[in-house]
């Protein structure tokens, strides 16, 4: 997966820079595919947030624990 960085530069090199497709992928080293996914594509990747689950966070103790250890 790439760095949101890597993204808004194909996105830069597309719409400011006005490189065709095969010249991005050549340039950033990625597969042509991937090079017009983000060049074209209009939204942008989320970031997944990672959900901590289980008693210790259900229950809040994850927080007090973590607060102990430090």
């Amino acid at each position: 997966m790439l760095a949101m960085s890597e993204i808004n530069c194909i996105k830069t090199l597309r719409n400011e820079k006005g490189l065709s497709i095969s010249k991005i992928a050549e340039t950033m080293n990625v597969n042509w595919r991937t090079a017009k996914k983000y060049g074209d594509g209009d939204q942008l990747p989320q970031e997944k947030k990672h959900i901590k689950k289980g008693m210790m966070y259900e229950e809040k103790w994850g927080e007090i624990v973590i607060d102990w250890l430090e």
